[in-house]
Order: structure tokens, then C-alpha cells, then sequence
């Protein structure tokens, strides 16, 4: 089939157009355009349409129904707003059609992931060897982690899991903080274990584990703690805990979906003290580095440990080249999605991204000043991107009603959350199309919702 130019000429036009209008457009989606999506229920086709009325209809109908979640103006999720090299370099991915599992398939994407596996290495300042697994999201960026986790912990114990199955294997135990995010509870839940298996480590008002509450570890521990709590964005103690587990000879995995890209920030790089000395690491790339979906690292300083959980072997598998990509994740088929992370890291450098995460940061800090002249209370202490608030007479139904104003004017979009326990909402400045100009937008955007 020939190549299609007048397909690609209306796509690279529809996208151009989506992206000009991301400063705007509304946040949100108008009723009268979701609405619109049912034109989507159709009868099953039996005769081909042309490819171009069917990108006609996705985008007519698509792009005004979609959350403007790139827009710098999208603060309800820690979801970062799409780099334009990284949409381009995914365009050019999908183009190639490369299935990253082996490195026959896919020679560029092999090396891509190896380089962007030292450079990754590299800005978190761990240690030389350690490994990168490209995977889809937090959730399996953690079950990858703790996979690989729970293979050095049974050999240790002298127990083949592969052999013996998790219903003869030793017990693990698994410290959770009792603010972990709940992917991680998840990830554990695919693994075969419950929850009431779990010993859970009380916080402090901002998230952080209380170190002196830790439980007395062992060498057959798992612990699991955070690089930037998902409401308050506060970072544990990572030398401390990581003392006591290597002590104890536990593991110590660190979620740090977002947060632990702020070792790469010159200014607040401090806040991850430690973070290093942990033995595995879940970073989400589509949060704070801007590329798209799907996409997430799964880290582990022992590569032997996470080559063992992962690797498949068969007789019509090759094995050449340095880094064979499956030997890293639980897919063998996948998207060659380490060129997007490979693209935004050669485009932003250690610099850019390090000014980037600063930008968003100060901008959270800005309006968190900003709401409380308006009369809001931040409900925590704003050491990154995250931001909780409430209205200073704790009137929450009201809350919830300038927040909907807000919503309904299209100018900004803020997500409600559960917070000391109460409903609450949440600032999460994450993207790179955030400018202070946007933040000026929703500040106003809230006080007409307000008046």
C-alpha cells in the first residue's frame, strides 16, 4: 500500500491545530462536545471507509472532547503535557513499527534504551551497573522493582521460586508506609500477596514515615517508601530508613513516580538525600519528563536479580547485542517507548530538565501564596509541585462549588483529593507549558468563582 499523503498531510495539520489551541481552548471538554462522542456508536462496519474520513471523524469529533491534560493549565493530576520532540519522535517510532523485545527487531531501540539507561543512571547519581527496565506506568514500574526484589530475597533464603511456587516459599515481609500510594498495593496484590500481609508504618502530617515507628527488619524485608507523597509531595527520611534496612539486610524500594526526578533539580535536589543508598527505584517518565503515554522506568541496582525475574528464554529467541531489552520487563512484546524517553533527555539536557522541574515547582509555591490572600489554607508544606487546599473556614461543599465554577469556565481544572481526612483539592503543576501567565488565568478563574 502506498504511502498516503494526503492521510499524513491532514493529521500533521489536525495535530498542529490541537496544539495551537492548547492555550485556549477549554480544559476542559463543553458538554455539547462530549455529547458529540456518541456520533462514536456506530454499527459494526462491514465495508472499508477511506483512511482519511476515518482520521477526519476521530479529529472532528476527538479533539474537541479531549481533556486538555497538556495544556499548562491542567492542575488536577500529576500528568505531565507532552514535549513536542517527544511526540514527534513517537510519530517517527510508530512509523518505524518496531517491536522492542529483542535486538534484531529493533537495533535503534536497543541502543536508544541502553543510552538513555546510563544517562538515567547517571542524574539520579546511581551506581554504575544499575538497571533500567522500559514498562508501561507507576503501577508496573513497581511491580518490576518488586519482582526483582522478591527473587534476591528468596535466593537469599535458598528457595527457587520459579521451581517451588509462592504457595511453598518462604514469607516475605512487606513495610509499607501507611501513605504509600496505592499502585504499589496493587503491584504486591498481582504478586499473590494481601493486603493483610502488610505492616504498615504510621506518617507524619505530611506524609513522611515516622522512622522511630519502623518495625525491627530482617533480611527477608521488603520495604517500600516515597520520593514525593502524592498529595503533599514530602520526601521520607531515605538515609535513615536506608541505614536500618542495609543493617538488617532488607531491601528497600522507593516509589518515586514523580518525585525522584528531583534529584536532577539544582535547587531542590537535597529534599532526595539518600535516595540512592535504596536498592530499587518506579519513576513514571510521562509525569515530570513530558513524554507521552505509556511510559515509566523500573530501576534495580541488581541487575542479576531483575535479569533473572524477566528473562525468557526460547529456541527461536536471539541473544545477541549488549542490553537485550526483554531481559528487563515483564512484556516481551512492547513499544520501542525508550526513544521517546531517549528524545526528551537529548532535547532537554541535565540543565533543561533541572530548570524545568524548578519552573513547575515555583509555580506551585506562587500559588499557594497567591490562594491564601484569597482566603485558602495549604494544608501542607509546599516543597515541590504539590500543593492541598481548603478554604479558610473549612467550608468544604463550598469548596467543591468553586472548584466546579472553576471546571465549568474552562480556564483551569483542579482535582479533588482526600486529605487529612477530609475532601480537599489538589495543585499539580507538571507540564511545560505551564507559564505564569497560566497560573494568573486560574487565580482568576477561581476569584470569579468565588464572587
Amino acid at each position: 500500500m502506498s504511502f498516503d499523503d494526503k492521510l499524513f498531510d491532514y493529521t500533521l495539520k489536525a495535530a498542529k491545530e490541537f496544539e495551537d489551541g492548547l492555550a485556549s481552548n477549554p480544559v476542559v471538554p463543553t458538554s455539547e462536545a462530549l455529547d458529540n462522542i456518541k456520533l462514536f456508536d456506530q454499527p459494526m462496519p462491514i465495508a472499508k471507509t477511506k483512511a482519511i474520513d476515518v482520521i477526519k471523524m476521530l479529529n472532528e469529533i476527538g479533539s474537541p472532547a479531549t481533556t486538555l491534560t497538556r495544556s499548562g493549565r491542567f492542575f488536577g493530576f500529576v500528568v505531565g503535557g507532552t514535549l513536542p520532540v517527544s511526540v514527534a519522535s513517537s510519530w517517527l517510532t510508530s512509523t518505524w513499527d518496531q517491536n522492542s523485545s529483542l535486538t534484531v527487531l529493533g537495533y535503534v531501540n536497543a541502543k536508544l534504551e541502553q543510552v538513555a539507561q546510563k544517562w538515567i543512571v547517571e542524574m539520579l547519581e546511581l551506581p554504575t551497573g544499575t538497571a533500567v527496565g522500559f514498562v508501561t506506568g507507576a503501577t508496573m514500574a513497581g511491580f518490576t522493582s518488586l519482582c526483582a526484589a522478591r527473587t534476591r530475597i528468596y535466593n537469599n533464603l535458598g528457595y527457587d521460586l520459579k521451581t517451588g511456587g509462592l504457595r511453598n516459599a518462604p514469607k516475605i515481609r512487606f513495610i509499607l508506609s501507611e501513605d504509600i500510594h496505592s499502585t504499589n498495593i496493587r503491584a504486591l496484590n498481582y504478586m499473590g500477596y494481601g493486603t493483610d500481609e502488610f505492616e504498615y508504618v504510621p506518617v507524619d502530617e505530611d506524609g513522611r514515615i515516622i522512622v522511630d515507628q519502623i518495625p525491627k527488619l530482617d533480611n527477608n524485608c521488603i520495604m517500600l517508601i516515597q520520593a514525593g507523597n502524592i498529595n503533599s509531595g514530602a520526601f521520607d527520611d531515605f538515609k535513615t530508613i536506608c541505614a536500618l534496612a542495609k543493617k538488617a539486610g532488607a531491601w528497600v524500594h522507593v516509589d518515586g513516580a514523580f518525585g525522584g526526578w528531583i534529584k536532577v533539580s539544582p535547587t531542590r535536589k537535597h529534599l532526595a538525600d539518600g535516595m540512592e543508598l535504596a536498592d530499587s527505584w518506579s519513576i513514571d517518565c510521562h509525569k515530570w519528563l513530558n513524554v507521552p503515554y505509556d511510559s515509566a522506568i523500573a530501576i534495580c541496582r541488581d541487575r542479576e536479580a531483575m535479569m533473572e525475574a524477566f528473562t525468557i528464554t526460547a529456541s527461536y529467541l536471539t541473544t545477541d547485542g549488549e542490553r537485550i531489552p526483554n531481559n528487563f520487563t515483564p512484556e516481551l512484546s512492547r513499544r520501542a517507548r525508550g526513544i521517546d524517553v531517549w528524545a526528551a533527555l537529548k532535547h532537554l539536557g541535565k540543565e533543561g530538565f533541572g530548570e524545568l522541574i524548578d519552573r513547575c515547582c515555583d509555580h506551585a509555591s506562587n500559588f499557594s501564596k497567591e490562594l491564601e490572600k484569597m482566603g485558602f489554607t495549604i494544608m501542607n508544606d509546599v516543597v515541590i509541585n504539590q500543593a492541598v487546599f481548603c478554604l479558610n473556614d473549612n467550608d468544604d461543599q463550598r469548596l467543591k462549588e468553586i472548584m466546579d465554577k472553576v471546571a465549568e469556565s474552562g480556564k483551569a481544572w483542579f482535582g479533588p483529593t482526600h486529605w487529612q481526612g477530609r475532601d480537599v483539592y489538589r495543585i499539580s503543576v507538571s507540564s511545560h507549558e505551564t507559564t505564569s501567565a497560566d497560573i494568573d488565568v486560574a487565580l482568576e478563574a477561581i476569584k470569579e468563582a468565588m464572587a
